[in-house]
């Protein structure tokens, strides 16, 4: 192994006591591939396999925690007990081959398209349609149902405790419902749920204590809670950098395993609320919290060239998600010394070689850009 990278591959322990061999993630990525019947399908476990055994950690595509949180086609389920054989199969798989098992949890809110809810009613913090999802004005959630919802965050993670994960990353990113109560775009609420930067914060710390609770009540072994945020929104109003550094001020307070920025450049740089913003975003997130929780850093790193940059700036986990789909051995080839074999491009013709479920292949081709096809 060429030694620059050998930063890759020390090992970690998180704070729950769960050991990592290394600093590579498998980046949570939607298969859309799951079966009518909400539970995981055999192609989905054929991609998860091939892409578990170098990573220190594989985080799963999200599960939905209640039936009206469901976000994609194909999305596997997690909201009931009968799906508890589903997910066990998922953690199996992922633990055969040697990494640890996060199940990522989530609720669409109004990114849900109506055709997968039930009755058709997309429910969110406030009844604002999203920029994406503009035709779609969703219904503001009860005090009840919100209250609702943070319980069904828990019970999903009693499920991937009964299933066997490691682990379950709460999902409070990509504009999904968690972001939707932080956001001022999507929340306008006056009750508890809203209202200042303080009160929009009350759903995602609320939804993080319960997980904690339940992993207090029903681990009994080493169990990790992660928490995926997205650093700022692109609409006005919406999330600038300052209100990042109240969550993650608040979430370093709740004593998470890691803490996991959503970005699709790992280099970006900040919108607004710095007055810096000659240094990136992860770079800010990282001097802000990073010697007291563990950052996950995602976003167009390819290369182990482009990884070994990244690790520079200090961050401790490097999270790979289109790569690990081009190339499921990139872990095992540095370990190696076979950085010149690692494939970096996609060709039309590697579906079949790459355990790519059919689902999920139609949209890598349908969709300019998203990956390197050649």
């Amino acid at each position: 192994m060429n030694p620059k990278y050998s930063p890759f591959f020390e090992s970690l322990t998180l704070k729950s006591g769960i050991p990592l061999k290394n600093r590579i993630v498998l980046a949570p990525m939607t298969t859309l591939s799951g079966n009518e019947d909400g539970t995981v399908s055999d192609a989905e476990l054929r991609y998860y396999a091939r892409r578990s055994k170098g990573v220190g950690i594989a985080v799963t595509a999200c599960t939905y925690v209640t039936p009206n949180g469901k976000g994609f086609s194909g999305e596997f389920a997690a909201y009931s007990d009968a799906f508890i054989p589903s997910l066990q199969r998922l953690a199996t798989t992922i633990k055969e081959q040697g990494a640890k098992a996060i199940l990522q949890i989530f609720h669409g809110g109004r990114e849900c398209p109506p055709d997968f809810v039930p009755n058709g009613v997309v429910v969110s913090a406030s009844a604002v349609p999203s920029e994406r999802n503009a035709a779609v004005v969703p219904q503001a959630l009860t005090d009840d149902e919100v209250a609702g919802i943070v319980k069904d965050f828990g019970e999903t993670t009693r499920r991937a405790i009964e299933a066997g994960f490691d682990g379950v990353e709460i999902h409070g990113a990509n504009g999904y419902l968690i972001q939707q109560f932080f956001s001022p775009h999507s929340n306008r609420r006056e009750d508890r749920w809203g209202g200042s930067v303080e009160g929009r914060l009350a759903f995602p710390l609320a939804v993080v204590d319960e997980v904690k609770r339940v992993v207090a009540e029903h681990a009994k072994a080493p169990f990790a809670v992660g928490y995926r945020f997205s650093p700022e929104e692109a609409e006005e109003p919406g999330i600038t950098m300052a209100e990042t550094f109240v969550l993650v001020d608040a979430l370093v307070e709740k004593n998470l395993d890691y803490l996991h920025v959503s970005l699709n450049d790992f280099w970006s740089k900040p919108r607004r609320g710095v007055e810096d913003t000659s240094r990136s975003r992860i770079e800010l997130i990282l001097e802000r919290v990073g010697n007291k929780v563990p950052v996950i850093g995602v976003g167009s790193l390819y290369t182990p060239d482009d990884v070994a940059k990244a690790m520079q700036t200090g961050v401790p986990l490097i999270a790979l998600g289109r790569e690990l789909v081009v190339e499921p051995e990139w872990v095992e080839k540095v370990a190696e010394g076979r950085e010149a074999n690692i494939a970096t491009t996609l060709t039309r013709d590697d579906q079949e070689k790459l355990s790519i479920p059919d689902q999920m292949w139609g949209m890598i081709v349908h969709t300019p850009g998203w990956f390197p096809l050649v």
